[in-house]
């Protein structure tokens, strides 16, 4: 059976729940997702309890159907094999914060210029501009700001925190 989006070569620079997530989808759908961690410490839910085999479960539920790479972005030969990557690539979904990708060398006026049918997705917390655009992302600070945290209030009348990152997983 052919799936959907089989053909189609996802590089995923995210970490933690949204990208992960997003690109899990992609992968269950037949993408080619090829995951890329910087060395020594990976995507932090790799080390996140609970274990199975030394490594995170939830790392393993969001990682599956992926291929995984280790890349240093911050060197001058790891922003060229990342460049090599993108010449090849359908998709490159990235969630570092605004600037980031400019400053490593692979933000979309690079990598545009590499591969131009290149489809560019930066997953952040309040966008590339505006007023909030270097605030902390996550998934509680937007329930916040959304006024959502005095939905869900205790016996005392203060705020519950979701036991599901809602926030994170509707963004994705």
């Amino acid at each position: 059976m052919t799936l959907a989006l089989e053909g189609i070569r996802v590089l995923d620079l995210s970490r933690l729940l949204p990208g992960p997530y997003c690109s899990m989808l992609l992968a269950d759908l037949g993408a080619e997702v090829i995951k890329i961690e910087e060395p020594n410490l990976g995507d932090p839910t790799r080390w996140t309890p609970p274990h199975l085999k030394d490594t995170g479960m939830v790392f393993l539920n969001l990682n599956r159907n992926k291929k995984s790479l280790t890349l240093n972005l911050k060197h001058p030969q790891g922003v060229e094999v990342f460049h090599q990557l993108a010449q090849c690539a359908d998709v490159i979904l990235e969630g570092f914060r605004p600037g980031v990708v400019e400053r490593l060398g692979i933000g979309y006026s690079v990598i545009s210029n590499i591969n131009p049918r290149i489809v560019y997705c930066s997953l952040t917390g309040y966008g590339q501009d505006g007023p909030y655009r270097d605030r902390s992302g996550h998934d509680v600070n937007y329930l916040s700001l959304a006024g959502a945290l005095g939905l869900t209030t205790d016996e005392r009348g203060r705020p519950v925190i979701p036991g599901v990152q809602i926030a994170d997983l509707s963004g994705a």
